[in-house]
């Protein structure tokens, strides 16, 4: 490999946006091994987990499985990946000020629409709609997640809350709303009366797709 060929020179002249997945991998693995250079072992790496949103899920032994991947470079894919998530996290909150439910749909979507398992996340607003803390509330089974109101307004006690906007992820990719969802929205509006939080929104996160229960259901009629 020419250096001119090299990842790293090539993100130096033509910038990150401009470089192949496999290409990126390689600047985080560094080398490769006796047997192969390091871009040959990111393009098979890559090439086991296929799409690329299944490297996010993947376990330090699942990384380690692939020859050439010992565990400092599954600790370091993991690190990366895990403040790859941190940075587009703080995007959101740089927004400031929330000004649509949809703006929070279509970051959720990128955050949420490859887990497995079901995820209830509260987005806590003051009175000016800036968003306060983003919290994940609980983390359910696959086909189910038990949620309870009185805890998500435990949390949001905790801040200068006014209004809140719930979310969460059918793995089915479907955002169709179930019974229960409609129920558990009918719970949150009228617990939020009560403390005197209005519940913006609950929106159910599907695969590159949500759908917003304020504007498909009649529970905040």
């Amino acid at each position: 490999m020419t250096q001119q060929d090299q990842p790293r020179e090539r993100l130096i002249q033509y910038g990150a946006k401009n470089l192949a997945n496999h290409e990126l991998l390689a600047i985080l693995l560094r080398t490769g091994s006796k047997q192969e250079n390091v871009l040959n072992l990111a393009i098979r790496l890559l090439s086991h987990f296929e799409p690329l949103n299944t490297l996010k899920l993947a376990s330090l032994n699942e990384l380690q499985s692939i020859k050439g991947i010992g565990p400092t470079k599954a600790i370091e894919i993991k690190a990366a990946i895990e403040f790859g998530s941190r940075v587009q996290d703080s995007q959101l909150q740089k927004q400031g000020v929330l000004t649509s439910t949809s703006q929070a749909g279509q970051w959720l979507i990128k955050e949420m629409g490859d887990l497995h398992q079901e995820h209830l996340i509260a987005l806590f607003l003051n009175s000016k709609n800036e968003i306060i803390k983003k919290q994940t509330v609980f983390i359910g089974s696959v086909n189910s997640s038990v949620a309870c109101p009185r805890e998500i307004f435990k949390e949001a006690v905790k801040y200068p809350t006014a209004r809140l906007i719930i979310a969460h992820n059918h793995p089915s990719g479907n955002p169709d709303p179930s019974q229960a969802d409609l129920q558990f929205t009918k719970r949150m509006i009228a617990c939020g009366e009560m403390m005197g939080i209005e519940l913006l929104d609950h929106l159910i996160i599907g695969n590159n797709r949500y759908l917003s229960l304020r504007e498909a259901s009649d529970c905040f009629i």
